[in-house]
């Protein structure tokens, strides 16, 4: 097995251009400069995740195939300094995603559809058998 260089966040930061573009996913740099022509998702999207540091979820989030996932082997150029398993480099941090409560339901979001259900149901029952005899 090779052995790897190790790059810290703060010098992969400085591989954001399309001329020279770095990759952090999962704890490994990759040089994906010769393949952002190539990138499916076309160059802009792996030029963004480059800007914002670890591009572990993004790569994650869009469900890369196993060929995809092999062919990054080939990028490879080194580890990320401080990089522990599951746990991100500490130079760059997300804030935390705000947790939503849960929905609350009250009697009104049932009665307001079922208002507009009974006057649709009367409008028709009106227009159907009343309009008529009385026309």
């Amino acid at each position: 097995m090779q052995a790897f260089q190790t790059y810290s966040p703060s010098e992969i930061s400085l591989h954001t251009t399309k001329k020279d573009c770095w990759l952090s996913i999962h704890g490994k740099v990759y040089d994906v400069t010769t393949f952002l022509e190539d990138h499916p998702g076309g160059e802009d999207v792996i030029l963004h995740v480059s800007a914002s540091g670890d591009a572990t979820q993004a790569f994650d989030d869009v469900g890369h195939s196993s060929t995809a996932t092999s062919m990054m082997e080939s990028y490879v150029i080194g580890t990320v300094e401080g990089y522990a398993s599951g746990i991100k480099p500490t130079s760059r941090h997300r804030l935390p995603k705000q947790e939503q409560p849960p929905p609350s339901y009250s009697f009104t979001d049932y009665l307001l559809p079922l208002l507009v259900l009974g006057i649709a149901f009367a409008a028709w029952y009106y227009l159907t058998f009343y309009s008529k005899a009385t026309a």
